[in-house]
């Protein structure tokens, strides 16, 4: 006779929720909003069903939604009026990034406000720095990246995500926001972002395919495990509050040993391609949208990550 049958603990929903190891809640999530010039815009991105470009009026909106479900937190992205070398427009505190960040904080100031920041969707090569003929120069780009870090932080951004895979570039960050006193803003550094598929969709929506080449001379090579732990160390050293992989799904294994190495908060972002795929197959009739959403999201919190950012934010939240 079986002494310990574990099947016991799963016949109801009540014994099953009461020994849950993982707990999934609206409070772990980010939602990226994409900002553009302009007034009363709301156009879908075609490969990324349901998310938007947004001017910033309707990005307010949103917003209100947003903190009203109960998600803590956005993540700005934006789409600029003009594109030049080395992507000026990034810190152009007249750019609709920065009036998004002064408008959502104005508006909603109990949202947590992230700033991206990075420089391909504002460079006219797409790469994401300043360029050496087809090579990204390591160190002068630093310099603009501090400039729109800076920028962010003066809008009212409460959180600095620099992801462009810089050497250097969290305490290059940490030095320019505390030289002007913004030592309250925090960086969640791309500590971990792989050269990977699955941002197709989001090139589409920033408009930040590389003109020429790729970026795997500077984004990670998915083959490799050990690089990743190297890179969160010299972002923790660096002054990083919080470690973000990127993507999530393709990497949880990476998710799961960050989280058992370090004592600082991780984050994962689980990106346009995979969002897009759910949506894809969802319309098709072949999966349970709402099963299949929170079953991922409910692994990148397993593997050990404490914030999820997510297109599926809002339509997790208003599930629940």
């Amino acid at each position: 006779m079986l002494k310990f049958r574990p099947r016991r603990l799963r016949l109801n929903e009540n014994l099953r929720a009461m020994i849950r190891e993982t707990n999934l809640s609206v409070k772990d999530l980010i939602y990226p909003l994409f900002v553009v010039a302009g007034e009363n815009v709301r156009e879908e991105i075609p490969s990324m069903p349901g998310c938007c470009h947004l001017s910033v009026d309707n990005a307010v909106e949103l917003a209100k939604k947003i903190s009203a479900l109960g998600i803590p937190a956005v993540e700005i992205f934006g789409l600029p009026e003009y594109k030049d070398e080395i992507g000026s427009s990034a810190w152009d505190m007249k750019s609709p990034v920065q009036r998004a960040i002064a408008a959502i904080k104005k508006s909603v100031p109990e949202l947590v406000i992230v700033g991206d920041v990075c420089l391909c969707q504002y460079t006219s090569h797409g790469h994401c720095g300043k360029l050496c003929g087809h090579y990204v120069d390591n160190d002068e780009t630093l310099k603009l990246l501090q400039k729109v870090a800076v920028s962010q932080a003066q809008a009212g951004a409460d959180i600095i995500a620099p992801s462009d895979m810089m050497d250097g570039r969290v305490a290059a960050i940490r030095d320019a926001l505390d030289e002007k006193n913004f030592f309250n803003v925090s960086i969640m550094s791309y500590a971990v972002k792989y050269a990977s598929a699955y941002y197709g969709p989001f090139r589409d929506a920033a408009d930040s395919a590389p003109q020429f080449g790729d970026r795997k001379q500077y984004q990670m090579d998915f083959a490799n495990a050990r690089e990743a732990l190297k890179e969160v160390e010299l972002d923790l050293a660096e002054g990083a509050d919080i470690i973000m992989i990127k993507p999530a799904l393709a990497y949880l294994d990476i998710v799961s040993r960050v989280h058992e190495r370090i004592n600082r908060p991780v984050a994962v972002y689980n990106v346009s391609g995979e969002y897009a795929m759910v949506k894809a197959t969802a319309a098709n009739g072949w999966i349970d949208e709402k099963k299949i959403v929170t079953e991922n999201l409910t692994a990148m919190k397993r593997a050990g990550a404490d914030v999820i950012i997510t297109y599926h934010a809002i339509d997790f939240a208003e599930w629940l």
